[in-house]
């Protein structure tokens, strides 16, 4: 495969945190990066333009969901992705099979793939490492991801073996897959909280040369010391001049944790999804509960520390009063300040980490 166009700027004296920039042909993402999740094409409730003015760099795209609706010859008509959903920065779409294991009523394993149930309304499709690489050459994206299989938690090593033998052989296959130019295809490794198939997969992948890789499998149930130890037994086997990529985390001590042992990017619905249960991170990284009864007479801002639209504007008395009359602004004024908050977190980490100060940037974050 060809260059992953990562470079690594800086590298922290204290820890394994680095600073990098990774090239795509939307534009420079710089490292570490966290990715809002846009699973059908959006960023729940935030317009792209919302989205450029916090500072959000990357965004992606569900292959499953936009393979169900409104399915990628309709978005390849438009012209793909970027232009389908208004957003001129990079994509990076998720192969298709978390979701295949998390929300697939019926599933039938096959040796190319899964014949699986839409949790829409039933329809069968088949969706393997063919099919997936297929749906995100049609959408577009600037990063596709190969096709694994996530293992549910928890589950024996035997179980955790098979599995990984599957995803080794489909992410394999993956990799032969044609790519529109200038895309560039990360690979998974599996492995469970198992060391020894963590380790396995990581050399494994590492060996088929992709542009990225991923450490999937985590933030399915696990605890957080496992998640941690996956981290630690897998980034140092991979690639130090491609990017990392820890999937679907997380809370912001975890993403400080993944910082510190080298991990380059992450993604998590959390910011906005705890917004719509009207749910707020502040400073510190704690959350607070805005529609509690106990903010009804709270006439401060969500967190006197943050300078987004939300808190210049607003109460805390104010949007608690719209999420408990079901205003959907309520909802759009916590995203806004979540994704905010997420922003920030990362704008302070690569700062430390330039300045020499990450460790020290860590003790600002109180939860775990």
């Amino acid at each position: 495969m060809s260059n992953s166009h990562f470079t690594i700027e800086m590298k922290s004296s204290e820890c394994a945190a680095r600073l990098g920039s990774l090239e795509t042909p939307h534009g420079v993402v710089r490292t570490p990066v966290f990715m809002p999740v846009g699973t059908r094409g959006t960023v729940k409730a935030m317009s792209p333009l919302e989205l450029e003015e916090l500072g959000a760099q990357i965004i992606l795209g569900n292959t499953y969901h936009l393979f169900l609706k409104p399915g990628p010859e309709l978005i390849e008509k438009a012209g793909g992705l970027h232009r389908f959903a208004g957003w001129n920065h990079p994509i990076l779409t998720d192969s298709g099979g978390f979701q295949v294991f998390s929300l697939a009523k019926l599933r039938k394993m096959k040796r190319d793939g899964v014949e699986f149930a839409s949790h829409i309304d039933g329809t069968k499709f088949f969706l393997g490492p063919v099919e997936s690489a297929a749906i995100q050459r049609a959408l577009g994206s600037d990063i596709v991801m190969a096709f694994d299989e996530c293992t549910h938690y928890p589950c024996t090593h035997e179980e955790a073996e098979k599995s990984l033998e599957i995803t080794l052989r489909w992410e394999e296959i993956s990799r032969k897959q044609t790519l529109r130019s200038g895309q560039q295809m990360f690979g998974i490794v599996q492995g469970s909280v198992f060391r020894d198939l963590r380790e396995k997969s990581a050399k494994i992948l590492a060996d088929m040369d992709f542009n990225g890789y991923a450490i999937g499998g985590v933030s399915v149930g696990e605890s957080e010391q496992e998640m941690i130890a996956a981290m630690e037994w897998t980034a140092p086997l991979l690639p130090e001049n491609k990017p990392r990529y820890l999937m679907g985390v997380g809370t912001p001590r975890q993403i400080y944790e993944g910082v510190k042992r080298g991990i380059d990017m992450f993604d998590c619905v959390m910011p906005t999804r705890l917004a719509r249960h009207g749910t707020a991170f502040v400073t510190g990284g704690t959350t607070i509960p805005v529609k509690a009864a106990k903010y009804r007479e709270d006439f401060t801002p969500v967190d006197e520390n943050c300078s987004c639209y939300a808190c210049r504007n607003f109460t805390k008395a104010y949007i608690r009063h719209l999420l408990n009359v079901n205003e959907i602004l309520g909802v759009r004024l916590l995203s806004i300040h979540n994704i905010a908050y997420f922003m920030n977190l990362m704008n302070g980490i690569r700062e430390s980490i330039a300045n020499g100060t990450f460790l020290k940037f860590g003790e600002t974050l109180h939860c775990m």
